[in-house]
């Protein structure tokens, strides 16, 4: 098979579930808001129901319900039948996906969902099937075609599903009014979390380097090389007056003036960039970026209070 060949599999894979999106788009009616309400306004949680490939969908439904405030719980449809039915509260709200709906499994379990929760929710490809008879509201996920080349294997239906799930996790944030602040709570250690709620003072380095305006070169030396950030801080009564790197002694050498004679401020760079501690990382980060600097100094109420590194950031899954 030549690579173009293989090409153009994939694209036919996509255009045919694009297909089947677009007609479910198209099918998004009362019942899907109905279905929306039902969840959101419901004194329990929502129970998640599926076997086989809707199994795993509905444990990513569940996941991404969770995050986004709906809280969640997954139950296999084969758990349920040997004890796990007990999970189920009557305030609870089920939802149970299932591309034929009459999966023995299915079948069986569908009478005890309905009667040990508050309501039934039915996801299904088969309005006509046990599940669909059971369900209070059903949500049409039929798909015409497959895109396994047999026209056997979940493709299509298993996208329908996701997608259906997505939608109603979006449908219910808005009427949750979950927003930024919100998300960053239930993702405290990733990425996306830190971004939303981290503070600078959470990553100061451990050195904080500093020079008075009037000290000797020596000490100025001294001060940057005992620190890993190839800079100190100048002050003057506290107060930030400028910067010198390493880069500002390899210049002043080769210059060739008397280093004997020269202070701290007559080779600092005056008014260099500062944040204070308080201020979300992820701005520290915009001025790191945006100057092309490698630290940030970082005051209190106008103090020095310490570093920043530009490492210790991206390390940390800021950006």
């Amino acid at each position: 098979m030549e690579r173009t060949d293989i090409i153009s599999i994939a694209k036919s894979t996509l255009e045919i579930e694009i297909s089947e999106l677009e007609k479910l788009k198209n099918r998004i009616d009362e019942d899907f808001a109905k279905a929306v309400e039902i969840i959101h306004s419901a004194k329990g949680k929502l129970i998640v129901v599926g076997i086989g490939k809707s199994a795993h969908v509905g444990n990513k439904i569940v996941a991404t319900l969770n995050s986004t405030g709906t809280p969640s719980q997954f139950l296999h449809a084969s758990e349920a039948i040997h004890g796990d039915l007990g999970v189920i509260q009557k305030q609870d709200v089920v939802l149970c996906i299932s591309n034929s709906g009459n999966s023995p499994e299915i079948a069986n379990l569908v009478p005890y969902l309905k009667d040990y929760s508050s309501a039934l929710i039915g996801m299904t490809g088969n309005k006509n099937s046990k599940l669909a008879e059971f369900s209070e509201i059903v949500l049409d996920t039929h798909v015409d075609v497959e895109a396994c080349p047999n026209k056997l294997a979940p493709t299509s239906s298993t996208t329908i599903q996701m997608a259906l799930g997505d939608a109603l996790a979006v449908a219910l944030m808005e009427l949750n009014d979950f927003r930024e602040n919100d998300f960053a709570k239930f993702h405290p250690g990733g990425s996306l979390g830190k971004n939303l709620v981290s503070k600078v003072d959470q990553f100061l380095s451990p050195q904080k380097p500093q020079v008075e305006e009037n000290a000797p070169v020596r000490d100025v030396i001294i001060s940057i090389s005992a620190s890993s950030h190839g800079i100190t801080v100048v002050t003057h009564e506290e107060k930030i007056i400028g910067v010198i790197t390493d880069g500002d002694l390899r210049r002043m050498l080769m210059k060739g003036d008397d280093i004997g004679k020269i202070q701290a401020k007559d080779i600092m760079s005056a008014h260099p960039k500062t944040i204070e501690k308080d201020t979300l990382a992820k701005e520290a980060m915009k001025i790191l970026k945006e100057n092309n600097i490698g630290q940030l100094i970082v005051t209190e109420n106008g103090n020095y209070f310490g570093i920043i590194d530009l490492h210790t950031l991206l390390d940390e899954g800021i950006n």
